[in-house]
């Protein structure tokens, strides 16, 4: 991470100008992403491209690598609930990236499709061809993938419009009280740990929709004060959105070892529904999977 001390005034105020000068050979439009990607901090902030510089100001930059875009087919087992010649709807399994990383060059969900598929929308442009949304590495259960250009860009507006329904089952520690509500509170990029994401006034808009679907007693003594299965339904798609939320409240998932949830196997987080507009047909279709085995056998667990 490099780190800039502004000791006198700047003569180009503008952050994005004054990053673009002092960083090149990067362009001002790769300063503007990386200020809105949240890899530049101002006093350990996250801040806008047009926020304007005061003498002691601390800017701290991260620029990622590059990020490689040819991606090789792997013969990786997908569990596929729905396809045609427009969209796939894939129930993920807990553990597999959805697209390749620094960290995770392969053996990603995105080298699976191009193994089934042979051809996806943005294959040798991008490292997430065809990939319309995510859900982390540990997260399980329904992604949606593009088979065509017109499909990718028809569901990415339907995500960005909110006319996609995401329903998730998690299971929190504690009792969560009231048994329904929303959480509104903006989220950004943690300034010290940049692996996590945090409720910031700084942060972009985060909507999310929960419903308690059951309160589960301790039978240990060592499991505190019980846990809450809970119906979660972000209505935005922050990084970490859920998991950022529910601990903001005090209830972090369990197994999430990022955000402090109680230990339990796996990460208890599955999407669990999916319902948007057909890109072809225009007709609404909806999609569930229910809790994989190892999810019910915590449940199993607790209540035994």
């Amino acid at each position: 991470m490099r780190q800039i001390k502004v000791y006198i005034k700047p003569r180009q105020e503008r952050l994005d100008k004054y990053l673009a000068s002092s960083l090149k050979p990067l362009s001002r439009s790769k300063i503007q992403k990386l200020i809105k990607e949240g890899f530049v901090l101002v006093n350990d902030r996250s801040a806008s491209p047009d926020y304007k510089i005061k003498r002691g100001d601390t800017l701290k930059i991260e620029i990622p690598p590059p990020k490689p875009t040819k991606i090789s087919p792997e013969a990786i087992p997908l569990r596929i609930v729905y396809e045609d010649p427009h969209f796939l709807v894939i129930d993920k399994q807990a553990g597999i990236v959805v697209h390749p990383t620094t960290d995770h060059p392969g053996g990603t969900l995105v080298n699976a499709i191009l193994y089934h598929l042979k051809k996806v929308p943005g294959m040798g442009e991008t490292t997430r061809p065809g990939i319309v949304h995510r859900l982390d590495k540990d997260t399980s259960g329904l992604l949606v993938v593009a088979k065509t250009q017109k499909a990718l860009e028809d569901l990415k507006s339907q995500f960005k419009s909110r006319q996609v329904i995401k329903k998730y089952l998690a299971l929190v520690g504690g009792r969560l009280e009231p048994p329904a509500g929303t959480i509104d509170k903006p989220i950004g990029r943690h300034s010290v740990n940049r692996k996590k994401f945090t409720v910031t006034p700084a942060g972009k808009e985060a909507v999310t929709n929960y419903k308690v679907i059951e309160y589960l007693a301790p039978t240990k003594r060592k499991e505190g004060g019980g846990f809450t299965l809970v119906e979660v339904e972000p209505k935005t798609g922050r990084t970490h959105q859920i998991r950022v939320h529910l601990s903001s409240i005090g209830h972090q998932i369990a197994g999430d070892k990022l955000y402090g949830g109680k230990a339990v196997p796996r990460l208890f987080l599955h999407a669990t529904y999916l319902e948007l507009t057909h890109p072809k047909t225009g007709k609404r279709v909806s999609f569930e999977s229910p809790l994989p085995a190892s999810l019910e056998k915590i449940l199993l667990k607790i209540k035994n």
